[in-house]
C-alpha cells in the first residue's frame, strides 16, 4: 500500500480523550481540599484578631506577625530547631550508613541482628521518650546508676535540669530514634547495588575505604537524598522528645519551633500568632526541600 492510498489515521472521540481526566479528578479534588483549606485557613486566621475562646474577629494589620518575629522566645526557638535538626540529621545519617554497611555484610545471625535495629521503630515515640526520661531521672535514673557503677561520674547528674546539657540528650535522643526507619533505608539502597562492580575493583586493588568513597557513595546518593528529606520533615516537626521530657523548659531553654508553638497556642490561646508559627514552619520546609532537590537535580545533569 502507497502513502497515497494509506488510510488515515482516527482520533479518539473526545469523551475518551477526556475520561482518564473524569475518573481521576474526585480524588484529585479531595486530596486539594485537604491540603489547600486548611492553608487557607491558617493563612487567614494569621490576618486576624484571634480571642482565648478561638473566635475569629477582624483583620489586625499584620500584628501577629509583627508580635511573633518581635518575640525573643521565637528568634531562640528558631534558631534551636536548625540546630535541632541539622545535628540530627547528620548524627543520624552517618551512624545509619555505618549501621547499614555492617547489616549488608554476611555473617550468622544477620537476619537477627537485621529485626533487633528496625524494631525500635515499631514502638510509639512517646512510650520511648517516657522510658528515657525514667532512665535520665537524677535521683533513681539508670544513667546515673550504671555511670557511678562504672566509676566515670562520682554524683549523679541533673541531665534535664540545665538547659544546654537538656538539649544535648534530646539532640542524641532524637539520633538514635532515627536510626532504625534511617538504616533500613539505607540497607535497601545498599542491598540493590551490583556486586560486580566491587569484585571489579578489589581486583584493581581498590582499598575499601576507596571503594566507599568511589562506588558506594555516589550508586547511594538517591538514597541518602531520601533520607535527607524525609528526616528533615519528621525531625523539624518532631514534638515528643522534647515535650515529654523538659516541655521546652528549664526557662524555655530547650524550646524548638514546635513546641514553642504548642506554647502560644493552647497554654497562652495566641491563636492568630500560633497560625504566623505554623505558616512559617510550612514555608521554611517547603523553601528547604525545594532547594535540596533543585541541587539534587543541578548535580544529576552535571554528572
Amino acid at each position: 500500500m502507497t502513502a497515497a492510498t494509506a488510510i488515515p489515521t482516527r482520533k479518539p472521540p473526545a469523551h475518551r480523550l477526556a475520561a482518564p481526566y473524569l475518573l481521576i479528578a474526585p480524588s484529585f479534588l479531595l486530596a486539594a481540599f485537604i491540603v489547600f483549606y486548611p492553608l487557607y485557613a491558617l493563612i487567614n486566621t494569621s490576618m486576624r484578631s484571634v480571642n482565648r475562646f478561638g473566635m475569629i474577629q477582624g483583620l489586625n494589620d499584620f500584628a501577629n506577625y509583627t508580635a511573633v518575629f518581635a518575640d525573643p522566645q521565637f528568634q531562640a526557638a528558631a534558631w534551636r530547631s536548625l540546630v535541632w535538626t541539622g545535628a540530627i540529621i547528620v548524627g543520624t545519617i552517618i551512624i545509619s550508613m555505618g549501621v547499614a554497611l555492617l547489616l549488608n555484610r554476611k555473617f550468622h545471625g544477620r537476619a537477627l541482628a537485621r529485626v533487633i535495629v528496625i524494631l525500635p521503630w515499631s514502638v510509639s515515640l512517646s512510650l520511648l521518650t517516657v522510658v528515657w526520661r525514667w532512665a535520665l531521672n537524677a535521683e533513681s535514673g539508670l544513667l546515673n546508676h550504671l555511670l557511678m557503677q562504672l566509676h566515670i561520674i562520682d554524683a549523679p547528674v541533673v541531665w534535664l535540669g540545665n538547659g544546654q546539657i537538656a538539649f544535648t540528650v534530646q539532640i542524641v535522643i532524637g539520633i538514635l530514634v532515627s536510626i532504625p526507619f534511617t538504616s533500613s533505608l539505607l540497607l535497601g539502597g545498599l542491598s540493590s547495588l551490583p556486586s560486580d562492580i566491587y569484585e571489579a575493583a578489589e581486583m584493581e586493588g581498590a582499598t575499601p575505604w576507596q571503594q566507599f568513597c568511589t562506588i558506594t557513595l555516589p550508586l547511594m546518593r538517591p538514597f541518602l537524598n531520601i533520607a535527607v528529606v524525609l528526616n528533615m520533615i519528621n525531625v523539624f516537626n518532631s514534638f515528643p522528645i522534647i515535650w515529654i521530657l523538659t516541655e521546652g523548659g528549664p526557662a524555655n531553654s530547650t524550646d524548638i519551633l514546635v513546641t514553642y508553638l504548642y506554647k502560644i497556642a493552647f497554654k497562652y490561646g495566641k491563636l492568630g500568632e500560633a497560625s504566623v508559627v505554623s505558616l512559617l514552619m510550612i514555608v521554611f520546609l517547603l523553601i528547604c526541600s525545594v532547594i535540596y532537590l533543585r541541587l539534587i537535580s543541578k548535580e544529576q545533569s552535571n554528572a
